[in-house]
C-alpha cells in the first residue's frame, strides 16, 4: 500500500473514527481504481489525473456499475484528494473537473402499517431465549429506527429504564439518546429479565446476544429481519434498514417534524431525513384522493 494512501486510512479509522464497514469500502474502491492505473501504465494512485479518473468511471460504465455505485467511489475519491491537500502532497483535487453521473432519485422501501401491526401482534415466534431474541431485534428496529452496528452495540447498561430512554453510539461514535414508548420499555425490561433467567452471565453485557453470550454477528441479524419480514409483507428489499426507513415513514405520516425525525435517526444532514417527506406526500395525495368530493 502506497504511504499516503496508509495514512489516509490511519487519518479515517483513528481520527475520524469510520465505522469498519466503511472503511472496508474505501479501501476497495482506492484498490480498484489502483488496479486500472496500473492496467494503463500508472502505479502512483497520488497523482492521477481527471483523465485518470473519467476513464476509470468511463470503463465502470461500460460494465454496467450503476451510477449510485460509481457515485459512492467517487466520494471516496474526494475525501482521499481532499487529504492529500491537506497534507500538502497536491495543490488540486482531480476531481475538481470530473462529473458524477445523475442518478435517478430512490424513494426508501418501508413497510406499511397493517404489515407492522401484524408482525407486532399476530405472528408467532418461538418458544426459548432464540425467539424471545428475534422479536426483541423486531421491536427495537421499529420502536428506535436505530442501524443495524448500533442495535448490535448496544449494552444493558444503554438503556436507561427510569428516563425510558436508549443511548446509542452511531456512526463517527456520536452518542445519541432516543426515547422508547411504554410498550416498548415493557418489552425490554421483560427481555433483559428473562435473558438473565435463561443465560449464564457474560462479561461483555450486550442487550441482545447469542445464546453463548457473545456478540450478535450482523448477518444473523438480517436474517432475522429478513426471515420475519417475508411473512407480513411483499417488497423486494427485508433488511433491518428496511425496518428503520419505515420508523421515519411512520413518524412523518404521522406529523412528526423533519427537525426530530433527523435527529432520532442520527443524521448529520436534514437532507438525509428529507427523502422520507416524499413518501408523506404520497400519503396526503392518497388521502386527498379518498376524502375530496372532486378527486
Amino acid at each position: 500500500m502506497h504511504p499516503l494512501v496508509q495514512s489516509f486510512f490511519n487519518y479515517i479509522e483513528f481520527e475520524k473514527r469510520y465505522s469498519k464497514h466503511t472503511l472496508e469500502a474505501y479501501k476497495t474502491d482506492l484498490e480498484q481504481l489502483s488496479d486500472f492505473l496500473v492496467k494503463n501504465e500508472s502505479d502512483d494512485i497520488t497523482k492521477a489525473t481527471h483523465h485518470d479518473i473519467r476513464n476509470w468511471m468511463v470503463s465502470m460504465m461500460e460494465q454496467k456499475v450503476s451510477a449510485r455505485s460509481i457515485n459512492r467511489k467517487i466520494s471516496t475519491l474526494k475525501s482521499f484528494y481532499k487529504f492529500l491537500m491537506r497534507k500538502g502532497e497536491i495543490r488540486k483535487s482531480p476531481l475538481a473537473k470530473v462529473q458524477s453521473p445523475k442518478t435517478s432519485k430512490r424513494l426508501p422501501v418501508f413497510v406499511e402499517l397493517p404489515g407492522i401491526e401484524k408482525l407486532m401482534r399476530e405472528v408467532e415466534f418461538p418458544e426459548g431465549y432464540e425467539g424471545l431474541r428475534d422479536k426483541m431485534i423486531i421491536e427495537l428496529f421499529y420502536g428506535t429506527g436505530m442501524r443495524r452496528n448500533e442495535l448490535i452495540n448496544l449494552r444493558e447498561t444503554d438503556v436507561d429504564t427510569y428516563n425510558s430512554q436508549i443511548k446509542v453510539l452511531g456512526k463517527g461514535n456520536k452518542e445519541r439518546l432516543i426515547p422508547i414508548h411504554n410498550s416498548l420499555l415493557a418489552s425490554v425490561k421483560s427481555f433483559m429479565a428473562e435473558k438473565k433467567r435463561l443465560l449464564e452471565p457474560s462479561a461483555h453485557n450486550y442487550l441482545i446476544t447469542n445464546e453463548n453470550g457473545t456478540k450478535l454477528p450482523p448477518a444473523t441479524v438480517y436474517q432475522v429481519v429478513k426471515k420475519y419480514l417475508n411473512l407480513v409483507t411483499t417488497v423486494d428489499k427485508k433488511s433491518p434498514h428496511v425496518l428503520r426507513h419505515t420508523f421515519a415513514t411512520h413518524l412523518m405520516n404521522n406529523g412528526a417534524d423533519i427537525n426530530a425525525v433527523k435527529e432520532l435517526l442520527g443524521h448529520t444532514s436534514l437532507a438525509a431525513t428529507q427523502v422520507y417527506t416524499h413518501n408523506t406526500i404520497d400519503k396526503l395525495k392518497e388521502i386527498y384522493r379518498q376524502a375530496h368530493p372532486k378527486a
